[in-house]
């Protein structure tokens, strides 16, 4: 029989993590510089690595702490939430992570034979999350933008949202989402939209977003937005969430706070969502019973910075996101999306370059920088370039790195 015959199917029908695949394609590239991994290359407030020095030595940190979370940050949760996302009906549970808090919701809100929602480009670590729970029935929306809504809505939206439009930019097509919650029997389960979006770098502006939510509610699916780059936005745009019975909203400290490896997110679920938490408790019992003391009361102090602090590190990622655009632009303007929100930036490739895990290979081993192919998240032909890792100076020197890549990319045709 051999050992695959004694592995479980849905793990074995699960993709290689890209982000491993990455690393594996690093130690093939000399003084690779990383565009791929969506990280950033702060650390967490001074005063919050400060302050939590003393926590180590407290016995309560190395003792099991409550599975919805510490309380003294669960309480400034709360605050943050009413105050910054208007979330008021709304409570916390402190996870490992958003990646953890995605796939607690989806062991408590999903059963295998369920259907999913997914817009492509999707972020990779959802897609895998429905895999991994052996949930295969995953409805993957269009990405392309063309009759978003009704005409005769698109006299109520904002200048934003117009704009959006006229630039083709890749936003959930909630027409298709309409359409497909009332055809799909029985309805689908979990629309799933991250906001500001991963890979694709852009804003769902609030219309839009109150729409999608209210399709979700008539049909009776959950709607889970992911807000993990909620303070990453640019050019005029602004973040906002919505809130409800059927809506969960996921947040991260990782980027915001530069706490990648601290894994530290939390699940903001409505009070209204009778028995779920009881279900949370459940999953968070067998998954991590509770997240890391330390990395909690890290979060904490990190929250009395604010996100004025955060703000100001984003601020400086403006320069790079210019940089890596201006890098692509021998790519033409209508090939090059995003950098609305998020620190993406999202590229076409040259139609006789479609293989992008090819490209990707090539750009490291040739060009010495690490990208992400756009088939891990669903849509070949594409790669998605971080502009947050690195700091001004490094991305000079990356983005001088693409343009000679994509130049090359497009005067020969091919990759050898």
């Amino acid at each position: 029989m051999g050992s695959y015959g004694r592995l479980a199917a849905r793990a074995l029908d699960t993709d290689v993590p890209v982000m491993v695949k990455l690393a594996e394609l690093s130690k093939s590239a000399k003084d690779a510089v990383p565009l791929g991994q969506g990280a950033v290359y702060w650390q967490p407030p001074e005063q919050a690595l400060d302050r939590v020095k003393h926590v180590a030595l407290e016995i309560s940190t190395s003792r099991y702490g409550t599975h919805e979370g510490l309380p003294e940050l669960r309480e400034a949760l709360l605050h943050k939430l009413s105050q910054e996302n208007k979330l008021s009906k709304s409570s916390v549970m402190v996870t490992a992570g958003s990646n953890q808090g995605f796939l607690n919701l989806v062991l408590s809100l999903c059963d295998v034979a369920d259907s999913v929602v997914l817009f492509a480009p999707y972020f990779f670590n959802a897609y895998m999350s429905f895999k991994m729970t052996g949930i295969n029935n995953i409805l993957v929306g269009p990405s392309d933008p063309m009759t978003l809504l009704p005409d005769a809505e698109l006299k109520e939206v904002d200048r934003i949202l117009k704009s959006f439009l006229a630039q083709r930019t890749f936003i959930v097509f909630s027409e298709w989402l309409e359409n497909t919650l009332s055809d799909t029997k029985p309805v689908p389960k979990l629309v799933s939209i991250v906001n500001p979006g991963n890979p694709s770098g852009i804003c769902i502006p609030e219309p839009l977003l109150k729409r999608i939510s209210e399709i979700c509610r008539r049909a009776g699916s959950w709607l889970l937005v992911d807000n993990a780059y909620e303070y990453f936005v640019y050019d005029g745009c602004e973040h906002s969430c919505v809130e409800g019975s059927h809506v969960v909203n996921l947040f991260s400290f990782s980027k915001a706070y530069g706490m990648m490896g601290w894994r530290v997110g939390y699940i903001a679920y409505s009070l209204e969502a009778d028995g779920l938490l009881t279900q949370l408790l459940k999953v968070q019992d067998n998954v991590a019973i509770c997240t890391s003391m330390i990395s909690q009361h890290v979060a904490l102090y990190c929250l009395e910075s604010g996100r004025e602090w955060v703000q100001s590190k984003v601020k400086s990622l403006e320069r790079n996101k210019e940089l890596l655009r201006d890098a692509l632009s021998p790519l033409g303007e209508e090939a090059v999306k995003g950098g609305e929100g998020a620190i993406y930036l999202w590229a076409k490739l040259p139609e006789t370059c479609l293989d992008d895990i090819e490209v990707v290979c090539w750009f490291a081993r040739r060009h010495g920088l690490l990208l992400l192919p756009g088939s891990a998240c669903g849509t070949s032909g594409y790669v998605r370039i971080t502009f947050g890792m690195l700091r001004e100076e490094e991305c000079e020197v990356a983005a001088k790195r693409l343009r000679n890549g994509v130049e090359e990319l497009i005067r020969d045709g091919t990759v050898e």
